[in-house]
């Protein structure tokens, strides 16, 4: 799907003092993003706290944030689930609210073997015809889908992508040698995004985009056009957020920053918590360092 290309945030999902959901921030931020140019937004991934969300409000969610794009750039929706049953659900429900894709984390915890995981894909992808993007995070699932699995999966019409984010340069160029005449391949790592673009991946599913959209859209674009001097610049100014955004577990740092900037209120679910007040000072300098607030 070539719409879905460039600088695609995954966006955090705004939330109140008390944990509830924030559907007024959630608004202003998707219009901050597309006024800075990012091309594609992610709702209810990792970084939107998908897991400590209920059904309700996952597709609740998914829906406000498709009602307040309008149109404008593409919405992919986050709809991953370690029961295949609650991922086709999940994934119907975002199809039904108008989604233009859906990105399917791979299954956490239950751990399943690399035949599960693709009847897991197969059964989402044979039941609910709408673009699918397949999403490897080992660091975070236990479970890491091995390239091979993809090729098998790559050639189902609804599999349109892969988000890779084992952090594996081997596994990135082995993923492009073997699958990428039949699906786009999106980098999940912000570090590594300039030189994986260059290398032939389609776009960045992005963490460092919340707090730097025009940015981000500026370096993903130099580098899909192969201006690797420009990109190479850009990067290097935003070098220190790619490494600061995780301090601590995502989104606790991202959304500390979205709140220093005065775009979200200081909410967010347990288990996570809000940030150290030992990171505010490191964070702070990286935001005036990468020019994204004033000193």
């Amino acid at each position: 799907m070539n719409m879905f290309r460039g600088s695609m945030v995954a966006i955090v999902t705004p939330m109140n003092e008390d944990g509830s959901i924030d559907f007024i921030s959630l608004k202003n931020l998707i219009e901050f993003h597309i006024e800075n140019q990012t091309d594609v937004i992610i709702s209810v991934g990792t970084t939107g706290e998908s897991a400590t969300l209920d059904f309700d409000e996952h597709s609740q969610v998914i829906k406000k944030t498709i009602e307040f794009v309008n149109g404008r750039i593409p919405v992919i929706a986050g709809t991953g689930a370690n029961s295949t049953s609650e991922a086709i659900e999940l994934t119907k429900s975002a199809k039904n609210n108008g989604a233009d894709g859906c990105l399917l984390v791979t299954p956490y915890y239950n751990k399943p073997t690399q035949e599960g995981l693709y009847q897991h894909y197969k059964k989402i992808a044979d039941l609910v015809d709408i673009p699918q993007i397949l999403y490897n995070v080992p660091g975070r699932t236990s479970v890491d889908m091995q390239p091979e699995t993809v090729l098998r999966l790559s050639t189902h019409k609804n599999i349109v992508g892969i988000k890779e984010a084992s952090g594996n340069k081997d596994r990135s160029l082995s993923l492009m040698k073997l699958c990428s005449k039949d699906i786009k391949i999106f980098t999940g790592d912000d570090k590594t995004s300039m030189s994986d673009i260059s290398d032939g991946f389609s776009g960045n599913i992005s963490v460092t985009a919340n707090v730097a959209p025009l940015e981000m859209h500026q370096m993903c674009q130099s580098a899909l056009e192969g201006d690797i001097e420009n990109a190479s610049k850009l990067n290097s100014n935003l070098d220190i957020l790619h490494d600061l955004l995780f301090c601590e577990s995502n989104p606790i740092p991202v959304k500390w920053c979205l709140h220093k900037m005065g775009l979200i209120k200081k909410g967010i679910r347990l288990p996570l918590t809000w940030m150290d007040q030992k990171f505010d000072r490191p964070l702070t300098e990286g935001l005036i360092k990468s020019g994204i607030i004033d000193e």
